[in-house]
């Protein structure tokens, strides 16, 4: 064979071989590659590409949706935002994010799911302009992800979801760039309010906030710098920056027993509330971890399929079912001895069946004008089917219906006194509850006070709080609920910070839902487990 044949042949081949293995480094996904032989994977581990503005390769992961292998539709594109101190692995590691993303499928529609790095950026652009990560990711991330995916190429199509640091990630991404994203899904946002900026160790000050918002080595108001407030919500969203939110869908969530984080999110809440700026938030039990932000995809993997669709969320969630109607015989109507107050008590079924001693619910009533009747039934049913399912234990329950606004603590205590002497109730403590919403909530809640050795638990359905609500005494466990939508919100947030100052055993929920009459049946249903702890002790 001819010797310059063979020898530009090895060239020919050396110059592909080397062009392949520079295509290979692009690291493209293998589901566009159109290679057949190549299995269709959904979750595409260590992508990456080259970004000019940060000079710099930047590591990303995709999961596809199950529909994409045969499709040619274009699909949402929910961006996932890792916490501090973490990487693009962080949702599909320690978050599981395919598993559960999979499990809650049927809660909102097929989407592709990008998981960047985010260093330790709090997504926004450095103070100094030495690493401007939001300008990355606006003018190069999403680019690049549309230029590789069948992706709807708009605001209205594209969400942000994140956890801590890129919890704070997903509320400023939207809110600086309308125009790129229109939906955010905000879990445990790692921020600080103006105090709790100004509070931080210097040390920790300086290199998670100074570092990227100026004013390393300042104390006080010095660290309140114009770049910080251009990036705090609770600066730019008040007054006229409030329109900065218009259009937007907002979705909050963070847990009560997460330490500082609780104050800086129920504070965005109020914020958010004070400037009418429409959004969801959420409080559940739970703190600052995976088991918390997987129990909060549901819902927010729901509120972001609306949000795609363009569908209105609901105000409300699927009203809770009270059940079949207490019989008339184990309901009695009782009148406080030289006084015109008139009460309630209802029988539990196991009552006339057993001499034991039963729990004590005390609900005072706060009820509609005009459906007095049918809301007190409602209430009777709901705890019945409470007791019968075993959420809660056979208990008798004390309705102090209308009136509530008379009552006092001498009153209350006439009212106990009497029932005690005609039923069979326990004279434990730790046996014994005290309820209320709306109006009468407030009256338990001044109740409450002074009676912590009849009380073990004072629960308060979007009670009427005044704005400065406290704690006096301590010796009870308070459970508070309110719907998002509730006009109470400062009154809650300052008896839950007050609570959780004076170290008193709560549980703190906000709902979905407007107040109502079956929002508080609702908020009640979710409060059985906390209330059946409380009737089954067996403290004095």
């Amino acid at each position: 064979m001819n010797k310059g044949f063979i020898s530009g042949l090895f060239a020919i081949l050396t110059v592909l071989s080397l062009s392949m293995g520079l295509a290979g480094c692009e690291k493209k996904p293998t589901v566009d590659d159109g290679v057949d032989t190549i299995p269709f994977a959904r979750l595409l581990e260590h992508q990456s590409f080259k970004s000019h503005i940060l000079d710099r390769d930047i590591h990303y992961a995709i999961l596809l949706p199950a529909e994409y292998e045969n499709s040619t539709a274009s699909f949402p594109v929910v961006y996932l935002l890792h916490g501090f101190g973490e990487s693009e692995t962080g949702w599909y590691k320690g978050g599981s994010a395919q598993y559960y993303i999979d499990q809650f499928a049927a809660e909102t529609v097929p989407m592709i799911y990008v998981m960047p790095e985010g260093f330790n950026s709090y997504y926004v652009n450095k103070f100094d302009g030495s690493f401007p990560y939001m300008d990355m990711f606006v003018k190069e991330l999403v680019p690049h992800i549309d230029s590789l995916f069948h992706t709807f190429k708009d605001a209205r199509h594209r969400a942000v979801m994140g956890y801590s640091m890129g919890g704070y990630g997903a509320l400023i991404l939207p809110l600086k760039n309308p125009a790129v994203f229109k939906t955010a899904a905000v879990l445990s946002m790692s921020f600080r309010t103006d105090d709790q900026y100004k509070a931080e160790p210097q040390s920790v000050f300086n290199l998670q906030w100074g570092s990227i918002f100026g004013g390393s080595g300042t104390t006080g108001d010095q660290r309140l710098t114009d770049y910080f407030k251009n990036y705090s919500p609770f600066h730019f969203l008040v007054g006229s920056g409030s329109t900065t939110a218009d259009g937007l869908n907002l979705f909050i969530d963070c847990g009560d027993d997460e330490e500082t984080l609780s104050v800086t999110n129920n504070a965005l809440h109020a914020t958010l509330r004070d400037q009418n700026i429409n959004h969801e938030f959420r409080v559940r039990n739970g703190a600052h971890s995976w088991d918390y932000w997987h129990s909060a995809l549901p819902e927010a993997l729901k509120y972001i399929g609306f949000a795609v669709r363009q569908m209105q969320y609901p105000d409300d969630p699927v009203p809770v079912d009270p059940g079949e109607q207490v019989p008339a015989e184990r309901i009695i109507s009782e009148q406080l001895s030289g006084s015109n107050l008139t009460f309630n008590v209802i029988k539990p079924a196991a009552y006339n069946e057993t001499t034991a001693l039963f729990p004590l619910i005390v609900m005072l009533h706060d009820r509609t004008q005009g459906q007095e009747s049918l809301e007190s039934q409602r209430l009777y049913s709901l705890l019945n089917t409470g007791m019968a399912s075993s959420k809660l234990p056979q208990s008798l329950v004390l309705e102090i219906p209308g009136q509530a606004t008379i009552i006092t603590h001498d009153i209350l205590q006439q009212v106990l006194d009497q029932v005690k002497t005609k039923y069979r109730i326990t004279d434990k403590k730790g046996q014994t509850v005290l309820a209320g919403n709306n109006k009468a909530g407030s009256i338990a809640w001044q109740l409450a006070t002074g009676f912590s050795s009849t009380f073990g638990a004072c629960l308060l359905f979007d009670a009427s709080l005044p704005a400065d609500a406290s704690v006096v005494d301590p010796g009870i466990s308070y459970y508070l609920d309110i719907p998002d939508n509730g006009i109470n919100y400062m009154g809650y947030n300052a008896l839950y910070f007050a609570i959780r100052q004076q170290d008193v055993p709560y549980e703190y929920r906000v709902r979905q839902g407007m107040p109502s009459s079956q929002s508080f049946l609702n908020g009640l249903s979710d409060s059985f487990l906390f209330m059946k702890d409380h009737l089954k002790s067996t403290g004095k």
